[in-house]
């Protein structure tokens, strides 16, 4: 099996998956199941991989792939395990930098808080990333590597993978893995990241590894005094998954409207989620929590 036919059927089985686990939750485990979060979620997959995917061709970082690649230091050869263990690194590297952005500016967060709009934690949810990354210019943190002399396909192929991987870390019911968790993103750290509790906003951005949360300061370990609230600080009581992807967009053009200046504009645009020009400090997502919360909160159509 090829690694294009991995990716091929990689949304089709994670679904499957998702909809075993919802089974055995509800039917075997007898545990409360939102099945409208499923569908929704359901719903935003299909839409991004087969219809946005397909028809929407434009994208804000596509000029930038394509001059980085003409322009490129050299041409990486891939053709041994160094190779490829820069390429994982470097695009892990660079997924961190994008998950961290994802949360702390808001022009990227109004479409990663679709992946953060559940208010329970499950398989079902793992692949609900909205359908406007590619028009927010996600790739952008990528572009480096392939400045540095990655191919693009092979770029965007490692972070399929990437993203291919944290599908399981949304298992509410997986333990913690022991000295794992020193080195590995798990579904411990997973459920502290889509948390809401204060005391894990904005932790834990790692794809595959934590190794860069532990090194820039954004780790949190699952607290056992600590139960994780799932969701957005204000939750989204809907399951309308065309208010699910467009409820942030429609949030930030409300406040541009009230913008009385080019500075309050901007800062609307690329300042924190919740930022108000009367409270220069950042606060959390959504900005209804108290100052004293930690700043943020929150997979992406990368393209």
């Amino acid at each position: 099996m090829t690694l294009l036919t991995i990716l091929t059927w990689s949304l089709p089985a994670v679904i499957v998956l998702a909809t075993v686990e919802g089974l055995v939750l509800t039917f075997v485990a007898r545990r409360p199941y939102d099945w409208r979060s499923w569908a929704a979620s359901l719903t935003d997959a299909v839409v991004r991989d087969y219809l946005v995917g397909a028809f929407v061709t434009i994208s804000l970082a596509g000029p930038l792939i394509g001059l980085a690649w003409q322009h490129r230091l050299t041409t990486v050869p891939l053709n041994g395990f160094a190779s490829f263990a820069v390429l994982f690194l470097g695009q892990e590297f660079c997924y961190y930098w994008f998950h961290r952005a994802a949360h702390r500016v808001r022009w990227f967060w109004a479409t990663h808080a679709v992946h953060h709009s559940p208010n329970e934690f499950n398989l079902g949810i793992a692949y609900r990333f909205g359908w406007t990354g590619k028009l927010a210019g996600n790739a952008l943190f990528f572009v480096p590597m392939i400045w540095l002399g990655f191919p693009p396909q092979l770029v965007f192929a490692a972070l399929s993978f990437n993203l291919l991987y944290q599908f399981w870390l949304h298992a509410e019911w997986a333990p913690k893995l022991g000295w794992l968790e020193y080195v590995l993103n798990t579904p411990s750290h997973h459920r502290v990241h889509h948390a809401a509790n204060a005391p894990y906003i904005d932790r834990n951005y790692g794809g595959v590894l934590i190794v860069f949360d532990r090194l820039f300061g954004t780790f949190a370990a699952e607290r056992d005094d600590l139960p994780c609230r799932y969701g957005l600080v204000t939750p989204l009581v809907s399951h309308n998954p065309i208010r699910i992807a467009f409820h942030e967009w429609l949030a930030l053009a409300s406040d541009l409207r009230q913008a009385r200046s080019a500075r309050e504009a901007i800062g609307y645009l690329f300042g924190p989620p919740g930022w108000r020009p009367d409270r220069r400090q950042a606060i959390a997502a959504t900005g209804d929590a108290p100052e004293n919360v930690a700043p943020g909160i929150g997979l992406p159509l990368i393209g």
